[in-house]
């Protein structure tokens, strides 16, 4: 047999050293050791359950707690040493732990496996993850309400297909983005319960024939349930899975929200101003404001998208139960939540900063005939049918776009060129404000049912 080692923790099977170059391409460690609080606090609760189940004493439960608690300070510290050839992140502090306490550091192992250990670590990761991706999408949404109730009354151009619609206000376009958010945060709130299932005492892959107590270690590390069977237990990555999707769609909310913010800053449209904070300059163009953050989390939503892809087609072609392809879900995944977390931070502290210019916004709601609707409903309320009030109002938008004229700023005389149902009244209907006025119903525009609104998230944001 070769005199050079092997890894202690299967090398009894090997006659050779793993070659170099293999070592470190089959290697996690310098990806997974973030996982280094978690993996202990797993190997914590372990302990503890395999005293009660009579494996450990009470003495060597508490030198191997104790160990832990020290190892993680090293770690913290920047004194571990993190080795390559032990592979991840668990055989790392299992080998220090054993270091530091010898014989009583390998008994950690007995009932477990590295795979059922990593599926539980990456599930403690995970919860934690979404526990501080949840508080920054609060953040952003009272951001949200804050500054939708300030503008509730700020009236701008609605639009579809980017052409000028009908008059919105500008607390209710914020309250769009509300709205979206708040199904993320179910999406990601119900993602926790499935991500908060214990594999532990899986095992490899059959369980164990130790008298392991797994309600007490699923009690210790708070999990809700405890996986139902240990092939499942040890090769599911579908939480993973679940939150890169409920990440991708937040994402994708961020990234419109962006693309409006990118438009709305623009020469073109000069909605909003950006606090210099949020922007950079060029190098070349002296005048440039850039509006950086929006536009770098509108780019920063593909990593997500390739996340949940790659992560997918990870798992496609797995057969039960563990397989090495497995230690690919960590990087796409860890790259995943910094990226909504962060995304979703810059947000939450760019967006209650940001600053409407209320008149250009009102100016480009006079433009592009956005109350022509209004004054369709004008006439049914006179009594035409809806189709017959279109091809009217049709006409009068025809008329205003020959003559430069918008349809506020037509005379009552030319108004009745093309119904003489139209009276004085009409101009109540034609102004901006009367417009956004009258959609006074729940989900309407109308600046009361904006404050009504926002009455309602912060009663939303109190509950959670």
């Amino acid at each position: 047999m070769s005199s050079e080692k092997t890894n202690q923790s299967w090398g009894g099977r090997f006659s050779e050293p793993v070659d170099a170059f293999v070592a470190r391409f089959t290697a996690s460690v310098d990806f997974d050791k973030r996982l280094y609080r978690h993996d202990i606090l797993g190997s914590q609760a372990h302990a503890r359950m395999l005293t009660q189940a009579g494996v450990l004493s009470e003495a060597e439960r508490d030198a191997i707690v104790a160990g832990l608690d020290e190892i993680r300070s090293e770690i913290e510290a920047g004194t571990f040493e993190w080795r390559v050839d032990l592979e991840d992140v668990h055989m790392n502090i299992e080998a220090r732990l054993t270091e530091r306490l010898g014989v009583v550091g390998k008994k950690l192992h007995t009932g477990r496996s590295r795979n059922d250990q990593v599926a539980t670590d990456i599930r403690l990761w995970l919860r934690d993850e979404i526990d501080a991706i949840l508080v920054e999408l609060n953040r952003l949404q009272a951001g949200l309400l804050q500054l939708a109730e300030t503008e509730a009354d700020t009236i701008m151009p609605g639009f579809t297909h980017l052409q000028t619609a009908q008059p919105v206000t500008f607390g209710h376009h914020l309250l769009a983005w509300f709205e979206m958010l708040s199904r993320d945060h179910e999406r990601l709130v119900d993602c926790r319960k499935r991500v908060n299932r214990m594999p532990l005492g899986s095992a490899a892959l059959a369980g164990t024939t130790y008298p392991i107590q797994r309600q007490v270690t699923c009690e210790l590390l708070g999990f809700e349930a405890i996986g139902g069977n240990s092939l499942d237990g040890v090769s599911d990555r579908d939480f993973a899975i679940e939150f890169c999707a409920a990440a991708s769609l937040a994402m994708m909310h961020l990234s419109r929200f962006s693309e409006e913010l990118v438009l709305w800053t623009s020469a073109q449209f000069q909605f909003i101003d950006l606090p210099d904070r949020f922007c950079t300059g060029s190098s070349i163009m002296p005048q440039k404001k850039n509006p950086d953050v929006p536009e770098l989390v509108r780019g920063k939503t593909g990593r997500v998208f390739g996340a949940l892809t790659g992560l997918l087609t990870l798992m496609k072609g797995q057969p039960l139960a563990y397989n090495k392809d497995n230690q690919e879900d960590k990087e796409p995944l860890f790259d995943a939540a910094d990226t909504l977390r962060d995304s979703l931070r810059a947000f939450a502290d760019m967006v209650p900063a940001i600053k409407p210019k209320r008149e250009i916004m009102r100016e480009a709601a006079r433009r592009g005939f956005s109350t022509a609707t209004d004054l369709a409903d004008y006439l049914v309320r006179k009594g035409l049918p809806f189709r017959d009030c279109h091809e009217i109002v049709g006409h009068a938008v025809k008329y205003g776009v020959d003559t430069g004229k918008d349809l506020a700023e037509m005379s009552l005389d030319e108004l009745r060129r093309f119904s003489d149902q139209i009276e004085q009244d009409v101009f109540a209907v034609l102004t901006l404000e009367g417009s956004v006025n009258a959609r006074d119903h729940i989900g309407g525009t109308a600046p009361a049912q904006v404050r009504a609104a926002v009455k309602r998230g912060r009663e939303l944001l109190a509950k959670r």
